[in-house]
């Protein structure tokens, strides 16, 4: 008798998720514990039903498939993942986020059945991770949300998860970022927002037309700089205009001039 694996359907239109309920009806040990029809439920869903594996659609409101891995990957016990799209665009992106596979719409029961054989060799690949007898192989966040941007594009928003709750932030709306240990604090229209990731990994998400690392804990958007002032020889603070300070090193005083004046 073939091992359950439970099983979640993450898709905005439900004829899909239909199908694939009927597609997944034909196999031993598969049972679809819930469908959910944007990003926003699919990371609730996940939080807190923990499947073993998700059928991911990539293009859907409110949050797309990419983004919802970013916010779940990094999670103990995170699903094994397949992603189903009617856009061959996303298949390289797909495999470079580490999912399973990547099944093209409209696709077929042979097709499905292939997909499915590749997540059972996941799911106990996780299993003998989980006991020890292989190396863990969690992709951090920072390099899942490089992969599915795209080589040479900046990330338009970020999203951090909260619990269940997820925040869409707006790039342009980000006033500054802060390290904090092993995260990073987003700070916008004076809310915060923790995200587990580096100041590194984010740094090199943002556009640098706009960000700057003035500081080894501190990115800033040079539309919100309302001043710099030296303190001391090589000691600078930058003034936002909301009134907050933040500390300059005398390298990110170089960056800081080649990009806002």
């Amino acid at each position: 008798m073939a091992e359950r694996v439970r099983v979640l359907l993450v898709d905005d239109e439900a004829p899909a998720r239909s199908l694939l309920r009927e597609y997944l009806g034909a196999h031993e040990g598969i049972e679809v514990i819930g469908e959910s029809a944007n990003g926003f439920e699919a990371v609730k869903a996940i939080a807190e039903q923990r499947p073993d594996l998700v059928f991911l659609d990539v293009q859907m409101p409110k949050l797309d498939g990419f983004e919802v891995l970013e916010l779940v990957a990094p999670e103990p016990g995170a699903p094994a993942v397949i992603f189903c799209t009617a856009y061959d665009e996303y298949a390289l992106r797909a495999f470079e986020v580490h999912a399973v596979d990547y099944l093209l719409k409209p696709f077929g029961r042979e097709r499905l059945a292939e997909a499915l054989g590749r997540a059972r060799e996941r799911l106990a690949l996780a299993a003998a991770r989980a006991q020890g007898a292989a190396p863990p192989a969690n992709p951090v966040p920072g390099t899942l949300a490089a992969a599915a941007r795209g080589q040479g594009r900046f990330a338009e928003r970020l999203v951090v998860r909260d619990g269940a709750q997820v925040h869409v932030i707006p790039a342009e709306q980000v006033d500054y970022v802060e390290a904090q240990d092993d995260y990073v604090a987003i700070h916008e229209g004076g809310r915060s927002h923790l995200k587990h990731q580096t100041l590194a990994e984010l740094a090199e998400a943002l556009d640098p037309e706009r960000f700057v690392r003035i500081h080894r804990s501190y990115v800033v958007n040079v539309d919100r700089i309302a001043r710099v002032e030296l303190l001391a020889k090589d000691q600078r603070v930058v003034f936002l205009r909301d009134g907050r300070q933040l500390p300059v090193s005398r390298s990110g005083h170089e960056r800081l001039r080649e990009q806002w004046s």
